[in-house]
């Protein structure tokens, strides 16, 4: 999908069912830009907040491409900031944080991502916030929160640090080796962006039933917690860390262009499986009798086996045979074949935006998962240059004039 183009055109004269909704977000990096770019998507108009000269810390991440001024603009801005707008404004100034209060009451959510007590100190806290305008939805995400007495309040948090104290990586660690960080990117971020957008959207409904506005305080440590459900209910069932044997099998299969992984974790699945692969007998055979010995049997007996039967075919075909024998497995792709994937293609869940310093290849984001009947997609707008819609944003929504703006730039206060 490109830039401009609309997805599910017919749903075009029904609208977005976000239209409407205005969020000022004081934001940086990943787990909020992702949480209100879902939110534009679904309508919702999103003003950035960022700061005046460099913007926000994602736009210095690399690798990055540069923008028409030559400024970087790194891949975590890039993937997460299309369909807003950036206002650039210096919340450690005076100016700054008088003009934020007086945004406030034309926005239905305000939002940041700052270390616990930085809006505060800034005097952009809560009940600053509440007083300017007390119907307003305040959503606040930190590693540990803004409220209660948590012992780690005061550290900061990146995502695979959240990932780490939730007990996921000791989970899956080797017995006799260290903890594998950071497995799969921006995890943590991800799910505090999409828990996010549930206190958001729950926070608007109940402001609709009751006329209140209220704050959301989001600590990425429990939502890590709630992603990782199995460390908290596998412990007190009882089940050891990384237990040996297992009680299931996840094992990548060996192909002739790479790897499929096949999951089975139940017996009509393992009896399934013998057959497909031609060894029935497994089905009677007392080593496994017990799921356990699965787990204990995997290596020696059970994946050379299956690696026998699958020689000298490929990957897609062994997932189709697995798949018409009901069982569970999918290749193991490369990043160049997902960007090519047909089915992510008819999904329009690759969005691809021209760069703006020369370089032919475009740069792809995600698109948008959701796909609903009587909601377009699209179109997809490009992230902001840093400050690019301060005079617009200011002078619409404050009724400043060419004058006022020009003397809060030439201040420091603000960028466009």
């Amino acid at each position: 999908m490109q830039l401009g183009e609309i997805g599910n055109p017919d749903a075009v004269p029904h609208g977005k069912p976000l239209d409407g909704v205005r969020i000022l977000a004081a934001e940086q990096m990943q787990a909020l830009p992702f949480a209100t770019q879902l939110l534009a998507r679904l309508g919702a108009d999103v003003v950035k907040v960022e700061h005046p000269v460099h913007g926000e810390s994602g736009r210095g991440s690399t690798p990055a491409m540069t923008d028409p001024e030559g400024r970087s603009v790194g891949a975590t801005f890039l993937r997460n900031n299309f369909n807003k707008r950036s206002l650039g404004l210096d919340l450690r100034s005076d100016a700054g944080r008088d003009l934020f209060l007086r945004l406030v009451p034309r926005f239905d959510v305000v939002a940041d991502n700052f270390k616990p007590g930085t809006m505060a100190r800034f005097g952009l806290g809560f009940d600053d916030i509440a007083a300017a305008h007390p119907g307003a939805v305040v959503m606040s995400i930190s590693g540990f929160g803004n409220t209660g007495d948590s012992p780690y309040q005061d550290w900061p948090a990146y995502n695979s640090i959240v990932e780490a104290m939730s007990g996921i990586y000791d989970y899956m660690r080797p017995p006799d080796g260290p903890p594998r960080v950071n497995p799969m990117g921006a995890v943590a971020d991800i799910t505090a962006g999409l828990f996010a957008v549930i206190g958001i959207l729950a926070a608007l409904r109940h402001r609709e039933a009751t006329g209140l506005g209220q704050y959301i305080d989001l600590a990425m440590f429990d939502t890590t917690v709630a992603l990782a459900d199995l460390v908290v209910n596998f412990q007190s069932l009882g089940i050891p860390r990384n237990p040996v044997p297992a009680h299931f099998v996840i094992t990548p299969v060996r192909c002739s262009d790479g790897y499929v992984v096949l999951q089975f974790v139940r017996e009509h699945q393992f009896e399934r499986l013998a057959d497909l692969v031609g060894h029935p007998e497994w089905k009677d055979d007392p080593r496994f009798a017990e799921r356990t010995g699965w787990g204990l049997h995997l290596a020696d007996v059970i994946l050379p086996a299956i690696e026998a039967w699958a020689d000298g075919r490929t990957r897609v075909e062994i997932a189709d045979a697995l798949a018409a024998a009901n069982l569970v497995a999918g290749p193991s792709h490369t990043p160049e074949e997902v960007v090519a994937d047909p089915h992510l293609e008819a999904r329009n869940m690759v969005v691809a935006m021209p760069r703006t310093d020369g370089v032919e290849p475009p740069v792809l984001v995600p698109g948008n998962p959701l796909k609903m009947s009587r909601v377009a997609e699209g179109p997809e707008k490009r992230m902001p240059w840093v400050g690019e819609h301060t005079a617009e944003i200011l002078a619409t929504e404050l009724g400043l004039d060419a004058d006022e703006l020009a003397r809060l730039r030439s201040e420091g206060v603000i960028t466009d």
